[in-house]
């Protein structure tokens, strides 16, 4: 009959010993015993989140009214709460420094939606789609959204083509397309060239 003693209640597997060294239990109760357990529990805790976290593109929109009229009209893209992970200031840090003048509208123009947040849409089962305002209206009046991310692009491109809407590609790289919305307004998506 084998008696649990300490010193093999915490002993390791065979196989093990050969990699970790065995953990006598006074130390695993100390002070830094219970502060390195509670680091590691912590760090697995943040390696849960962060990886169930959804991936998130960002479309920057010249109205966000005609997108939210796009969106949801037309692509029929239902709406998402906002990942946990923006809660905390995270796109904040994102910048837009490097980008060129051309995609940035001057003056914002406010609207009924909260600009603050922008519009939240599901994609894919872990995608997001934040669209947020900021870009011009692009030649002759047209609606422009700008987007970082060519895989985001080719996905809406996609749901533009299941739904049978007219579009024009103008480029391929960086990728760069036309639609006609309801009232017939042009939407220009356009990629932005690193």
């Amino acid at each position: 009959m084998l008696e649990l003693t300490t010193s093999n209640l915490f002993s390791l597997p065979p196989f093990l010993g050969a990699f970790l060294p065995p953990i006598p239990i006074d130390s695993l109760f100390s002070t830094q015993g219970i502060m390195v357990m509670l680091l590691v529990a912590y760090g697995g805790a943040m390696w849960m989140f962060l990886s169930s976290a959804p991936k998130v593109y960002t479309v920057m929109v010249s109205d966000l009214q005609v997108a939210q009229q796009f969106y949801e009209g037309l692509l029929d893209l239902p709406a998402a709460d906002v990942p946990l992970h923006y809660y905390y200031n995270y796109e904040q840090g994102m910048g837009a420094g490097g980008l060129d003048p051309m995609y940035m509208s001057v003056n914002p123009v406010a609207t009924g939606v909260n600009t603050a947040d922008g519009l939240w849409y599901q994609l894919k089962k872990n995608t997001q789609l934040h669209i947020i305002s900021g870009a011009n209206d692009g030649n002759g009046n047209r609606q422009r959204h700008v987007c970082f991310d060519r895989d985001c692009l080719e996905e809406l491109l996609l749901r533009v083509q299941s739904r049978r809407l007219k579009y024009k590609i103008r480029r391929d790289r960086p990728l760069n397309f036309l639609v006609k919305d309801i009232e017939q307004r042009t939407i220009e998506m356009a990629e932005v060239a690193n």
